[in-house]
């Protein structure tokens, strides 16, 4: 396909995704075959696959009105003979002109550079007044990198049912009306698309707040639901991503306590560390920092690490706490019977569970509980921190430190 391009001078143009007004000829073409394949084919429409050489050939052989002029004439440069035009040479006994292949190349060649000019003309003609067409009711607009979206694309359940889905960022500008976005969550975390399918995502205060530090969070919907109860699940999502997020909160309701007693210090070594998961620690001590969730430590307690594995094939770094819990005071407080649980729901139309992001990161300690804590890496000893400030919370203290220092900190 390169070199019949390149033969024929044929520059070939890339478009983006669910605008088919990018390749409007090619769509109409479409429509048009598709309408002449419905008139040929017989009555059990099985044979519609064997009448498209002879439609493609009456396409061939009719004029177009952009150009003027037949493809079948801007290809071969002369004009097609069909079974009426074989007919009537045979009809009247005209013999059938033969050349040479050189003399048919040559004359091919000078019949193409006589139409092209005249083609040139009647596509621009034609171009002109689709663009004047289209303009009337067009108006202008422009994006800036950074600036946040709505990208109206197929939903999953059906391709014909488009919906706004974003908010998603804006990387750049590859084209006058074509941007690439940022999309996070979807299969492909960059995509192009053309500016007739954006749109200025205007949120709230909160949903600003909360897309300025992360990446917005896409939440799995039911497949089996129906069209307006996604529209309305889609709804509630956008009005609470602070809440749909991935990165911890926590709970300003009570700290944990881990008493023990006086004199008792758990110290154990750390248990060696495979050479092939050093990294994977080290990424998950990192992101803890970020997060706020551990700081260095100088404690005489110290628990040995585990690496466990997740569903999804990553690590997660667990603490191995069975000593400290030997020696450590429980409350007393009565365990729920599950067949209790079970007469209470019987009778229940919707169970709702709550999902909790890293759930035993969002329960602060006390000042003598975090100390009791620590662990060891093959980096550093670490314990939890007392009490963390929200995601939210350090990336506008972050914002506000960079403000005053002239550096800018807590970019997404």
């Amino acid at each position: 396909m390169a070199d019949l391009c390149s033969l024929l001078r044929v520059k070939q143009l890339k478009t983006t995704v669910y605008h088919p007004q990018t390749d409007g000829l090619v769509e109409r073409f479409n429509h048009t075959l598709k309408q002449m394949l419905r008139r040929v084919v017989a009555e059990d429409k099985r044979d519609w696959d064997l009448m498209i050489p002879y439609v493609m050939f009456g396409i061939r052989e009719v004029p177009q009105a952009s150009t003027g002029f037949t493809p079948f004439e801007l290809l071969f440069g002369r004009q097609p003979r069909g079974l009426l035009d074989v007919a009537r040479e045979a009809w009247e006994q005209q013999p059938a002109p033969h050349y040479t292949v050189v003399e048919h190349v040559k004359q091919m060649r000078e019949r193409i550079d006589r139409i092209m000019p005249l083609v040139r003309e009647h596509l621009s003609k034609a171009q002109q007044a689709q663009q004047r067409l289209y303009n009337r009711a067009a108006q202008p607009r422009e994006f800036q990198p950074g600036d946040r979206v709505m990208v109206l694309v197929p939903t999953s359940a059906c391709k014909f049912l488009a919906s706004w889905q974003g908010p998603y960022t804006v990387v750049e500008k590859v084209g006058p009306v074509t941007y690439r976005l940022r999309q996070p969550g979807r299969r492909r975390s960059e995509q192009l698309y053309h500016i007739n399918l954006l749109k200025k995502w205007n949120g709230t205060r909160d949903q600003i707040a909360a897309l300025s530090f992360t990446d917005p969070v896409v939440v799995d919907i039911n497949p089996h639901l129906s069209t307006a109860q996604k529209t309305e699940l889609q709804h509630l999502v956008g009005q609470f991503l602070d809440v749909f997020s991935s990165q911890p909160g926590q709970t300003n309701i009570i700290q944990h306590d881990i008493r023990t007693s006086p004199g008792v210090i758990v110290r154990q070594r750390p248990y060696r560390v495979p050479e092939a998961r050093r990294q994977a620690i080290e990424e998950e001590v990192q992101e803890m920092l970020k997060l706020g969730v551990i700081e260095p430590s100088r404690s005489p307690w110290s628990s040995p690490i585990v690496m466990v594995p997740k569903p999804d094939g990553t690590l997660r770094i667990c603490n191995e706490f069975r000593c400290l819990n030997e020696v450590s005071q429980f409350d007393g407080y009565p365990m729920p019977r599950v067949d209790e649980l079970l007469d209470r729901l019987g009778r229940a139309r919707y169970i709702t569970t709550l999902d909790l992001t890293k759930g035993y990161w969002q329960v602060p300690l006390t000042p003598t509980a975090k100390e009791k804590t620590a662990f060891s890496t093959p980096s550093g000893h670490w314990h939890r921190e007392m009490t963390r400030k929200s995601w939210k919370e350090r990336g506008e203290q972050d914002r506000q430190m960079g403000l005053e220092t002239g550096i800018e900190l807590g970019s997404p």
